[in-house]
């Protein structure tokens, strides 16, 4: 266990000395920002509206119209944001040289590899913790349902470790960090769109896209519905990217 808090303290400590991630974290902030207060304005003047007309005001739904399309257009963000922050996780220790010596020390790929990840869902977590003034908010003009809130931030956070997980397999894979963001994100981008492509024939290929689909697993989370088998795909996917970058590792040993 110590070479692996030791690998995510050296993460970390790269992660928050870097401008790269001040400059990520600052413009992330400012995005959800003006998501939140844009969302807001469009909430606020349906419900004026609706005070006009009963028949809206009864249909009118501060999770449905409100929490639940802010939380979809977040999720957007962690698409393309997440592959900035986990490129240089493998990336950058290839080309300092620093990597080699690494897996040399009296340490398992599998710490390497879960340390990394961990670094980059802690530092994702710093930034999940700032956007919690957000529900503070809404807590303070509002009543939203806690337990709502609640699954929507662990929706989050299982999205994020899939994202991770996926960005940490593209830089192990190249020693090029702009390669490793684009690589990241076309690999989040078909498990964004893995239920739009699918097939409506009820076939197998439909089967096996529609539950590829991170959208599909993510949607019942933003509307308080918390199933095991969303719980699973996500753990699942998240171990899956994380074993194919062992093997990208093992097969660089062999190669030398």
């Amino acid at each position: 266990m110590k070479a692996f808090w030791a690998i995510v303290n050296r993460d970390l400590r790269g992660y928050f000395l870097s401008p790269i991630f001040y400059a990520v974290a600052t413009v992330f902030l400012l995005l959800t920002g003006l998501l939140f207060y844009s969302n807001l304005v469009v909430y606020t003047q349906i419900s004026f509206s609706s005070m006009q007309n009963p028949y809206f005001s009864e249909t009118l739904n501060l999770a449905a119209d409100f929490i639940r399309p802010l939380a979809a257009n977040f999720a957007v963000i962690f698409l393309f944001f997440i592959p900035a922050i986990t490129m240089r996780s493998f990336s950058e220790e290839k080309r300092a040289g620093t990597l080699e010596l690494m897996l040399t020390y009296p340490v398992s790929d599998f710490q390497v590899i879960l340390g990394k990840f961990a670094a980059v869902l802690i530092t994702m977590s710093f930034l999940l913790i700032l956007t919690l003034i957000y529900p503070g908010l809404l807590f303070a003009w509002s009543t939203p349902e806690p337990a709502l809130i609640a699954s929507t931030y662990l929706g989050f956070l299982m999205m994020v470790s899939i994202f991770t997980a996926a960005g940490i397999l593209a830089s192990s894979a190249t020693e090029n960090q702009i390669i490793a963001a684009l690589v990241a994100f076309g690999l989040n981008l078909v498990l964004w769109m893995a239920g739009w492509l699918s097939p409506q024939d009820g076939g197998l290929l439909h089967q096996i896209l529609d539950h590829l689909s991170i959208i599909n697993h993510f949607e019942p989370l933003i509307k308080g519905v918390v199933a095991l088998t969303d719980l699973v795909y996500f753990f699942s996917m998240t171990i899956f990217f994380l074993f194919l970058t062992g093997q990208v590792l093992e097969s660089k040993k062999w190669r030398g």
